[in-house]
């Protein structure tokens, strides 16, 4: 008999709940980077094991937004409490309990499984471990508390297990051999970002999008060409680097993904456009992809 569960992954940014993702599915679907709000939207995971399958839906970190992109995101984040099965709320060993955290476990309600996922474990003790269990156990009963490393995949094994003990007798949603629901539009846009998030200064990855502007594939290549806008002129020659160098190696490194993924050799063009304080316009945030359809 075929299940199937929808479970949402929460918690403040940069607790790993990317990471959490790709190490589930066994392969890459959502970009990571050490600088928080690194989602953007919700991304959805598939995993298939035996009669079950497992839908994931990754959403951006709920912090307190500072623009209209930010509150986009937080809205898509809260959203995804409202259409699940089951809640995963990832924390990070260590971490006392704050208001990002009161937030969700109100909004989950008491009919909705709600599990606790320790991160992390790999920086930490026992004892941090303990403590953490500890003080959220005393705000809210969880279904299930797992400890886990999702860098290292350790404990992972133990989510899918206390998954499964809710899934709900259903035909399944999507073909058993996918892992993700997103376009391979999108999956390249996020992957460039991603590589701008590694080795570009602090403030300038937050104001990029990435538009692409053509996907041509064929039998041996896929061509494509994108656009990255940034919010200020002055971001514009540090994308670029002296003599094209940052540029070259944002591509470089965003194309060796892709053929991992895509299996295909890539050919990637990458221009920068400049689009100032487009993360406070709503006409600029539709078009670079962030439909709000909350």
């Amino acid at each position: 008999m075929e299940k199937t569960i929808f479970a949402a992954i929460v918690g403040r940014p940069n607790t790993g709940k990317s990471t959490l993702l790709n190490a589930i599915l066994g392969q890459k679907v959502a970009i990571v980077s050490a600088k928080p709000q690194t989602t953007r939207t919700r991304i959805t995971g598939i995993l298939t094991k035996d009669e079950t399958q497992f839908v994931f839906l990754d959403t951006p970190g709920i912090h307190k937004p500072q623009d209209k992109l930010g509150s986009y995101m937080v809205r898509e984040a809260n959203g995804a409490i409202g259409d699940v099965d089951a809640v995963l709320l990832v924390v990070e060993s260590g971490n006392r309990v704050g208001e990002v955290e009161k937030t969700i476990m109100k909004k989950v309600g008491e009919d909705t499984p709600l599990i606790l996922v320790i991160n992390k474990t790999d920086v930490s003790n026992a004892t941090q471990v303990a403590e953490t269990i500890m003080r959220f156990s005393a705000e809210r009963e969880f279904d299930a508390v797992v400890p886990i490393s999702a860098k290292n995949n350790e404990g992972v094994e133990h989510i899918i297990a206390e998954l499964g003990k809710f899934a709900n007798e259903s035909p399944w949603f999507f073909p058993d051999d996918i892992v993700t629901d997103q376009p391979e539009r999108a999956i390249a846009a996020e992957i460039i970002r991603e590589k701008m998030l590694r080795l570009l200064a602090e403030e300038i990855p937050h104001g990029v999008a990435v538009v692409i502007e053509s996907f041509k594939e064929s039998s041996k290549i896929i061509k494509i060409r994108a656009e990255i806008f940034c919010e200020k002129d002055s971001h514009k020659p540090i994308i670029i680097g002296k003599r094209g160098d940052m540029l070259k190696k944002i591509g470089s490194m965003a194309r060796e993904d892709m053929e991992n993924i895509f299996g295909i050799q890539v050919f990637l063009d990458l221009w920068v456009k400049v689009k100032e304080n487009w993360r406070e316009q709503n006409a600029a945030i539709a078009n670079f992809g962030f439909k709000d359809e909350n």
